[in-house]
């Protein structure tokens, strides 16, 4: 009977070298996390100025969220003000176009062109 046993790294290189052409062992590229470009602090509410819990937003989500994080396009926002409030940004397209209207002038301030911002993210929000 053949049993299933899961292999270390170690174990599973020992498996390759037998082969004809053997596997080289590749490391996941780790992504850089920049600070936020639009001057958010965790711990403060970007939105309401609040102290106290505060969780990550990614200003443009969906698709473009790894180049939120790549271009430091987040901020922190309280519970109110990201899910639950009448006025949460998951919930009011309209305070959802303002972050994206911030994001894009602070991409456009400190990093590149509009043009760029569109090539990048498909969008002009100005």
């Amino acid at each position: 009977h053949l049993v299933n046993v899961r292999l270390g790294r170690d174990e599973r290189r020992k498996n390759m070298s037998g082969l004809k052409f053997p596997k080289e062992e590749t490391k996941k590229k780790r992504m850089p996390h920049p600070a936020s470009i639009l001057g958010s602090r965790k711990g403060r509410c970007y939105l309401c100025s609040r102290y106290g819990q505060t969780e990550e937003h990614h200003i443009f989500g969906g698709p473009n969220r790894t180049l939120s994080e790549k271009y430091g396009l987040k901020v922190e926002l309280c519970l109110e003000c990201h899910q639950f409030g009448a006025h949460a940004v998951h919930k009011d397209q309209a305070v959802m176009d303002e972050l994206h209207r911030l994001g894009q002038e602070a991409f456009e301030s400190q990093i590149g062109s509009r043009e760029q911002f569109r090539k990048i993210f498909g969008r002009n929000w100005l």
